[in-house]
């Protein structure tokens, strides 16, 4: 009896379609570079993302036209207290889209009273609600690093737009105005410049200070400044 063979069929459009989803380019997330240490980027790079780590002046991630501020339980507490975390809000106001995220849920309790740092739950509460009512910032609370990448993958298949990397931070009164112009010189900090302000009382009575004068708030630094300001442009 003669055997018949079939021959199998080669699926020409499944060729194709494997072909052209191998083709695509992966979506890039930009990621400040002090992330490097979170377990975030990683569970990115799981997911198929491609990340730039780059020094980012507001935020600690950029998804499309969406920045992203992430903190950790712990990290969120003490920014309150040490007042680091104002800053970073007042900056993320200055963006479209922005979100705060607070991660750990599943691994720390927030509003625990008795964790010894010496912030009350109610204060907790109240500092979130001025976040969401006050500066118009959504919150978003995920459980540990896999859950905020999960996140970050539904936001990136959102909206279409990216978002440019030329913003700066804003300041609000003429006193942050004031600070944020000095701390343009090297060596010069928000400390330094408010002491500097605080003896000289503006802008122009420092350019005008001498170097003996100067050196009575900056040291071995005012050397430095006082040829900044006398150095012509070429």
């Amino acid at each position: 009896m003669k055997k018949i063979y079939k021959k199998q069929l080669h699926n020409i459009f499944s060729t194709k379609k494997q072909t052209l989803k191998k083709s695509l380019p992966r979506q890039k997330i930009i990621i400040d570079y002090r992330e490097k240490q979170s377990l975030v980027a990683s569970e990115l790079v799981n997911l198929g993302f491609e990340i730039e780590f780059k020094e980012l002046k507001v935020a600690d991630y950029i998804v499309k036209d969406v920045v992203i501020e992430r903190k950790t339980i712990s990290d969120f507490i003490s920014s309150m207290i040490n007042q680091r975390l104002h800053g970073q809000i007042r900056d993320l106001q200055q963006c479209e889209n922005k979100l705060l995220i607070i991660e750990g849920i599943e691994e720390q309790e927030l509003y625990n009273e008795e964790n010894g740092n010496g912030v009350h739950a109610n204060a907790v509460r109240g500092f979130l609600l001025s976040i969401i009512l006050k500066h118009k910032i959504p919150l978003i609370f995920t459980k540990n690093p896999a859950d905020t990448a999960k996140f970050i993958l539904v936001l990136s298949r959102k909206k279409p737009t990216e978002i440019s990397l030329n913003f700066n931070k804003k300041p609000k009164t003429k006193q942050e105005q004031m600070q944020f112009i000095l701390e343009g010189f090297p060596g010069i900090g928000p400390k330094t410049a408010k002491k500097l302000l605080e003896k000289f009382k503006t802008i122009k009575n420092i350019i005008n200070a001498s170097e003996e004068e100067l050196k009575k708030v900056l040291g071995k630094k005012a050397e430095i400044i006082k040829k900044i300001i006398e150095e012509k442009y070429n």
